[in-house]
């Protein structure tokens, strides 16, 4: 097990609620994150499903940030909501 020392960078999990997020934030998330380390996870979890959150699959495939599949179970708003 290695130990951590200053000079090394964090390594971050980026966990995105693709439901309530929007696409246009992702730069801006992906350079502030970059401030504070290597985003070693990157998952944007959402209902994928729907039409609403096909068109910022680019926008996150461009990132590498990986879509994860969450069904909508309930009437609310966003599916990681529940």
């Amino acid at each position: 097990m290695s130990r951590w020392r200053p000079h090394d960078q964090a390594r971050l999990a980026v966990l995105v609620d693709a439901d309530n997020a929007h696409a246009k934030h992702v730069d801006a998330l992906v350079v502030e994150i970059a401030k504070h380390g290597t985003a070693s996870v990157r998952r944007a979890y959402g209902d994928w499903t729907t039409n609403q959150l096909r068109p910022r699959m680019d926008s996150l495939l461009h990132h590498c940030v990986k879509p994860v599949q969450q069904f909508s179970c309930t009437s609310a708003p966003s599916a990681g909501s529940a």
